[in-house]
C-alpha cells in the first residue's frame, strides 16, 4: 500500500510568502522553487503542491467571475 505524506500546514508569514511569489509568477521553475522553499522552510517539492493547487484554485476563481460578469439577454415583449 501506498503511504500519503502528511498535510503540510502553513503559518501565516509562509502563506503570505507564498502568495507574494505568486503574484509574481504563477509557473517558478526548479531554481526559483529551491529559492522560495528555503525562504519558506519547506521542501522544493511541497512548494511545487501549493503551486499547482493555488493555480487550480486561481483558475476556479477566474472562472467563476467570468460567470459573474456575464449579461444575461432579457426578453422585451
Amino acid at each position: 500500500p501506498v503511504k500519503k505524506k502528511p498535510r503540510t500546514f502553513y503559518s501565516a508569514e509562509q502563506v503570505e510568502e507564498l502568495e507574494k511569489m505568486f503574484q509574481e509568477e504563477h509557473y517558478p521553475d526548479n531554481e526559483k522553487r529551491r529559492k522560495i522553499a528555503a525562504a519558506v522552510g519547506v521542501t522544493p517539492q511541497r512548494i511545487l503542491v501549493w503551486f499547482q493547487n493555488r493555480r487550480a484554485k486561481w483558475r476556479k476563481l477566474e472562472k467563476l467571475s467570468m460567470k459573474g460578469n456575464r449579461t444575461y439577454p432579457t426578453s422585451s415583449a
